[in-house]
């Protein structure tokens, strides 16, 4: 956690993965992020993984850092307390982050009537408002049909990773800081729509994936673990270790033959072909029918604990496999890894947990903090932020309107 933002107060109405992303990345940069659920939790509040206790990890996972309200929405009155805590006053607040309809009671055009210069970033399906989610959106694109290998012919592969819903979030806070600058500078608020949709359109656009099936007519074809365009796959060590190699620079490149002793076979392959491999990645791929033999046969001689030290002093790019467990107990990247710390969490359970994943090196890092218990600054923000009188607060409490933490 890093102290960034700390006068920015961003109250969220969200749920599943991208806009509770985007006000994580806020709260870890010191931003206060004020998340409001209806009573008993939204829909997001017990999605697997579960702790044993039946909490919900991915819930305490995304919304760590951030304040809790626990409001009635289904009800006119909790709906318009949820309309004061997005539009409260103050020069740093009147933030909304949402992935709420377009037209529901946070659509932008009502809640200006209560304050002009809001900036509402909304987080989206499809740009016209229908539904989307990360994995209707990745079969949308193409990507299942050039994931995995070739032997599948025209058989989908889902990837097991949201990349959609924390592109989508990332962007969002990065609309939301862009939006609260332009106002600070032109006094003038407004509604950023980030639909998903569009996000992963967009990114294939920006990686020149339209231009080359535009200019090709047809699908990228499939390549199994073989990086497109440049020297890239797995190997297995003579002891049985499974790796990832790739070579996208010069450098890169050199250390590897190097390291596998492999210059003069490499030589030969050149001068065979009449081709030059060491400053052109791509036609080191174009060339992976003879070069990944090459390298196969060469990583299969050696052993594991003598390769990988001889990799790391040639400058080659590699990495080992691992399973999650693995990499969840490997104590360079977690135990070790400043950017986590060990905290007792809602269910009950005790773990590293990531904070921010940036480094300042000028900066303290701060510890990271655990998600609230659902509804467990309901009377601190009713009673500091709205400027409600106690009595107040305990008669939404009686009638049902608000809860505490449960």
């Amino acid at each position: 956690m890093y102290a960034l933002l700390p006068s920015l107060r961003v109250v969220e109405a969200s749920s599943f993965v991208a806009s509770p992303t985007a006000g994580l990345y806020l709260a870890q940069l010191g931003a206060e992020v004020i998340r409001f659920d209806q009573i008993g939790g939204g829909p997001d509040f017990k999605r697997w993984p579960l702790s044993p206790s039946g909490s919900s990890l991915y819930w305490e996972g995304l919304n760590k850092g951030k304040k809790s309200i626990a409001i009635d929405l289904g009800r006119p009155e909790g709906r318009e307390l949820a309309q004061r805590l997005a539009t409260a006053p103050g020069a740093n607040a009147g933030l909304l982050l949402t992935n709420y309809p377009v037209n529901s009671f946070l659509a932008h055009d009502r809640l200006v009537a209560l304050r002009p210069d809001l900036v509402t970033v909304r987080v989206m399906g499809l740009a016209d408002g229908g539904n989307a989610l990360d994995y209707t959106v990745n079969c949308a694109v193409g990507f299942p049909q050039i994931t995995g290998p070739a032997s599948l012919g025209n058989e989908p592969v889902n990837h097991v990773l949201p990349a959609w819903d924390l592109l989508t979030g990332a962007y969002a806070a990065f609309a939301l800081l862009a939006a609260e600058r332009s106002r600070r500078e032109s006094g003038k608020g407004r509604e950023v729509r980030v639909p998903l949709m569009d996000m992963a359109t967009a990114t294939i656009s920006n990686l020149g994936m339209i231009g080359e099936v535009l200019s090709t007519g047809a699908d990228r074809t499939r390549y199994g673990n073989q990086l497109y365009g440049a020297f890239g796959r797995d190997f297995v060590t003579a002891d049985g270790k499974r790796l990832v190699i790739m070579a996208i620079t010069q450098r890169q490149w050199a250390g590897l033959i190097e390291s596998l002793g492999l210059r003069e076979a490499v030589a030969h392959v050149e001068a065979d072909r009449g081709v030059n491999f060491s400053k052109d990645e791509g036609l080191r791929f174009e060339h992976r029918d003879t070069l990944v033999p090459l390298v196969a046969q060469a990583v299969a001689q050696r052993n594991s604990d003598e390769l990988f030290p001889d990799f790391d002093a040639r400058g080659v790019c590699w990495g080992p496999y691992k399973g999650m467990y693995e990499a969840a107990t490997d104590p360079a990247l977690v135990a070790r890894n400043p950017i986590f710390s060990s905290i007792e969490h809602v269910s009950g359970l005790t773990y590293p947990t990531a904070g921010a994943p940036v480094t300042i090196p000028e900066e303290s890092r701060g510890s990271p903090i655990r998600a609230p218990r659902l509804g467990e600054h309901t009377d601190e923000v009713l009673l500091e932020l709205l400027g409600l009188a106690s009595g107040e607060v305990g008669s939404l409490h009686d009638a049902g309107v608000v809860a505490g933490p449960e």
